[in-house]
């Protein structure tokens, strides 16, 4: 199953940093932003809109997140740099509540986190690596290696694979 990093952090400079990510793991959510009006009830919607009102590359970004299969594994950092493991367990929506719209965090799936914080010693070094090059983007960990400790950890925390 592919691991996926998900900053939830708005390119907007105007939205706190970790506000999506508090978001995301109180709600069960997984999410990348980039509002589009009017809002999208569709994927093909939210694309075209998308490239027209910001570009292709969001549309791509989009995209690439709605298609990441259920299960895969995610993991994010919350506002105080602590990670946290979900996996992903529902298709693309876009959410226009008021909140989600300030939290710029639109474009949201169903993710099932483990609750408390992953001890940093034990986070894969392909997922520290990957956060430790900054950067907004939610994209796929291909580290060699990387799913098999990911899925053992889902696995001690949770009791499944």
């Amino acid at each position: 199953m592919p691991v996926y990093r998900a900053p939830m952090r708005s390119r907007d400079d105007a939205v706190p940093r970790g506000v999506g990510a508090e978001r995301a793991l109180a709600l069960g959510i997984c999410g990348i932003g980039g509002r589009v009006s009017p809002s999208p009830t569709t994927l093909e919607s939210a694309l075209a809109r998308a490239d027209e009102q910001s570009g292709i590359r969001l549309a791509w970004r989009i995209e690439r997140f709605a298609k990441a299969p259920i299960g895969a594994y995610v993991w994010t950092r919350d506002i105080d740099g602590l990670s946290y493991l979900g996996r992903l367990t529902g298709p693309w929506a876009y959410d226009a509540t008021a909140e989600a719209l300030a939290a710029d965090l639109v474009h949201v799936r169903r993710c099932d986190w483990i609750r408390e914080p992953i001890e940093e010693s034990v986070v894969p070094g392909a997922v520290q690596a990957a956060f430790g090059r900054g950067g907004r983007n939610w994209q796929r960990i291909r580290a060699e290696g990387v799913t098999p400790p990911t899925a053992a950890i889902w696995q001690q925390h949770r009791g499944d694979v």
